[in-house]
């Protein structure tokens, strides 16, 4: 089983500041650490490689820094990896960044095609610096794969399947998705393994090869900001809340009393 696991470089603090003229996070100075989503899909990944053989490639996009993610995955056991990093990626949205990254995943698909190609594609279910969630349902529909959202269990595997439970608003459905296949996680799918310093030292001795858009084969026409559909027009923190404690006295029956008369007074009930 081959499977590709997308991760990102995001930033680690919710104190991230957007520029007023871009509208993108100012990433300078911050520390940037792997999208936490992204952690269980690489864990998801290791796990069925050790259940089923294969290989686990790492694959991201970003600023040439952004290999330290795919290192952190190469050490948490992940097989190797690559980076998409050009100018003419920059300010990619998620319908520009699931194109390329589609790109990326398609050309180690032919690379691999002698021992049977991609067979599953993993990714965390959103990168907490954007929220979302578009970016793995993207790369199924550039690809054509099947896909199932908000995974939160593998029931099974088969030669050309995989059978999951995927979340939704009234509880979760039972997917069996066939290969090719993305899939995207939820926090609880697994516990995340700490990487062993022996990870670590070889993930650091490792290459982590860069492609540009020559080498996925990526149109410029359908990456970077210019052909990205999408457009952050305005951006603004949340309005503060308002509020006030109080503290209600008496017994159990007249306290409660006392909060009903409060909530119906503010219109809460």
């Amino acid at each position: 089983m081959r499977i590709v696991v997308c991760v990102k470089q995001v930033p680690g603090t919710s104190d991230a500041k957007i520029d007023p003229n871009t509208k993108r996070i100012i990433r300078e100075g911050i520390k940037s650490i792997m999208n936490p989503f992204d952690l269980y899909a690489i864990e998801a990944a290791v796990q069925l490689r050790e259940r089923f053989g294969g290989e686990v490639i790492a694959l991201s996009m970003g600023p040439e820094r952004a290999s330290a993610v795919i290192r952190e995955a190469m050490a948490i056991g992940a097989d190797r990896g690559a980076l998409l990093s050009d100018r003419a990626f920059g300010g990619s949205d998620t319908w520009a960044t699931s194109y390329a990254l589609s790109r990326a995943i398609d050309t180690i698909d032919a690379l691999s095609k002698s021992s049977g190609g991609v067979d599953l594609v993993i990714c965390g279910k959103q990168a907490v610096d954007g929220d979302t969630a578009q970016v793995g349902p993207g790369i199924a529909a550039h690809l054509g794969y099947s896909q199932a959202a908000y995974v939160a269990a593998v029931r099974g595997v088969k030669q050309d399947s995989i059978t999951v439970q995927r979340m939704n608003e009234d509880g979760y459905d039972v997917c069996e998705v066939a290969f090719p296949a993305v899939i995207t996680v939820v926090k609880g799918l697994n516990q995340p393994r700490v990487p062993t310093l022996r990870g670590v030292l070889a993930a650091r001795a490792a290459d982590v090869p860069i492609w540009k858009p020559a080498d996925i084969g990526a149109a410029l026409d359908k990456i970077g900001l210019d052909a990205s559909p999408t457009r952050v027009v305005k951006t603004a923190p949340p309005e503060p809340r308002g509020g006030e404690t109080v503290r209600i006295a008496g017994t159990p029956a007249e306290s409660a009393a006392r909060l009903v008369e409060l909530l119906k007074a503010r219109e809460l009930i």
